[in-house]
């Protein structure tokens, strides 16, 4: 049985993705992850940065990949491997940079690892975030719908 409090039912415009919360690894991202879903933050936001093999980027919700939520988290790097489905805090350079947006790689990116914060993986419909459109920035993107906390569902 998941933990429903820390599970993310996700909708896009290429189906549903079910996303396990690590907050073992990142406590802070996973934290303020739920409280941005909670918000309704993620409705409507485009996947802005999409390179095929590599990741599928998204949760800016000016769509250009500049903006977020206003408000930056401290890094929480771990020895998690950033490999197919995990779900990743973008950032700027500055390790403390991360914000509201996120990544879903498509594949091993051991480049990532210890270098970026790992908050979560995708558990099922990993073949629906394989169909998002790719492109920097991506023309006519995909969107996430609606993402809801599990136990709220």
């Amino acid at each position: 049985m998941s933990d429903l409090e820390n599970t993310l039912l996700i909708e896009t415009t290429q189906g549903p993705v079910k996303v396990e919360l690590r907050p073992d690894l990142a406590p802070g991202h996973v934290a303020r992850v739920k409280e941005l879903v909670r918000e309704k933050f993620y409705d409507g936001v485009v996947f802005h940065r999409v390179i095929d093999g590599f990741m599928a980027q998204t949760g800016d919700p000016e769509g250009t990949g500049r903006g977020g939520s206003g408000k930056h988290l401290k890094a929480e790097f771990s020895k998690e491997k950033h490999t197919r489905g995990t779900v990743s805090a973008a950032r700027a350079m500055d390790p403390d940079s991360a914000d509201s947006q996120f990544f879903f790689c498509f594949g091993d990116a051991p480049w990532l690892d210890g270098q970026y914060s790992v908050w979560g993986k995708v558990v099922e419909g990993m073949e629906n975030i394989d169909k998002v459109k790719r492109g920097e920035p991506v023309q006519n993107p995909d969107k996430i719908l609606s993402i809801k906390v599990a136990a709220d569902a």
